[in-house]
């Protein structure tokens, strides 16, 4: 058994805001298929092109299918992705006015293969135009493999923002001495050092429907019992402001910051494996419907890694289990 402070330095949690995955060691992954698909829109679909005899450009992202996801292990970044893609396109020839549609389809974009060697076919619907299908062949493709290239590039960079945190070397580093030009050539002066780390967020708006009282769901989320019977755990609970919560088996942690009765909740709230003494603040609004009770949930300051996670955990574990509970209430009433 190695000795205190001598165990592998890759597993030691210390002095670390995100103690949870030191040195970026542990294998974390996220989902990207979503966000994948409005990247993909987003390039794709406006992209034009014209030459001398005509102008084309692509109106529609009709399909597509697949999944992508970015993968940490030791530091280092995996991507997975595998799509087939279906784009309309329409057209204008220049001489006569008159106008012509197609498709584009892009059968296999995948980690297998460069953007430049994707294949894409464009054909035309039957009749005269093939100016312009000839154009969206050349230029078109060329500008459809421009744009896959741009989706891999924003993959790779803005998506995985915050997967890959400072190591505890990289965070020394920052700590440099600096000679002063006047004064005393062997005075030094440290440069200011954050503290912490800073960690990329992302804002959740979720609303559901439920069939009870606003009075009632609201109790869900003060009353002790109630929590521990949808939770299905022992949970510890301060419903004033101020008052400390504690649900999930210590998972969800948090604050009560106000209250207002049967209208809203705001708490500072986390989950176990976030970066140490990071808080959302999540504001829920309870909202009277006929028959039923709207709730909207605002979340702010998730970590970027964890948005997924904690999008499972209001739908899931909150939301499905509090409308599971209504459920047996009313069959037992």
């Amino acid at each position: 058994m190695a000795k205190w402070g001598q165990g592998d330095p890759r597993w030691i949690v210390e002095e670390r805001e995100d103690g949870t995955n030191v040195n970026n060691w542990h294998w974390t992954e996220r989902d990207a298929t979503v966000w994948s698909k409005g990247k993909l829109r987003e390039l794709l679909v406006g992209i034009a092109m014209e030459n001398e005899t005509g102008r084309c450009e692509i109106s529609e992202l009709k399909q597509v299918e697949g999944e992508a996801s970015c993968s940490s292990r030791k530091g280092k970044l995996i991507f997975f992705y595998e799509w087939n893609i279906k784009l309309a396109w329409k057209g204008t020839i220049k001489e006569s006015g008159a106008k012509h549609k197609g498709l584009i389809e892009i059968p296999s974009l995948s980690e297998e293969n460069e953007v430049d060697d994707t294949e894409v076919n464009v054909s035309k619907k039957k009749g005269d135009g093939d100016i312009l299908k000839d154009l969206m062949k050349t230029t078109g493709t060329a500008k459809v493999r421009e744009a896959l290239g741009e989706y891999l590039k924003a993959l790779k960079t803005e998506f995985t923002t915050g997967m890959i945190l400072p190591t505890k070397a990289i965070a020394t580093q920052e700590l440099t001495v600096e000679r002063k030009v006047t004064g005393n050539p062997l005075q030094v002066q440290a440069s200011p050092v954050a503290l912490g780390v800073r960690i990329p967020t992302v804002a959740l708006h979720l609303t559901e429907l439920f069939d009870t009282t606003v009075e009632q769901l609201y109790s869900i989320f003060t009353v002790k019992d109630l929590v521990q019977k949808f939770s299905k755990s022992p949970a510890v609970l301060e419903a004033e402001k101020g008052g400390k919560f504690q649900m999930f088996d210590g998972n969800i942690t948090g604050e009560y910051v106000e209250l207002l009765t049967n209208r809203k909740i705001i708490m500072k709230w986390r989950c176990r494996n976030w970066p140490e003494e990071h808080y959302a603040t999540v504001a829920l609004n309870f909202v009277p419907a006929p028959g039923q009770t709207e709730l909207q949930l605002d979340c702010k300051g998730v970590p970027v890694c964890k948005e997924e996670n904690t999008k499972f955990c209001w739908q899931k574990q909150h939301f499905e289990e509090i409308k599971g509970l209504l459920q047996l209430t009313t069959q037992n009433a």
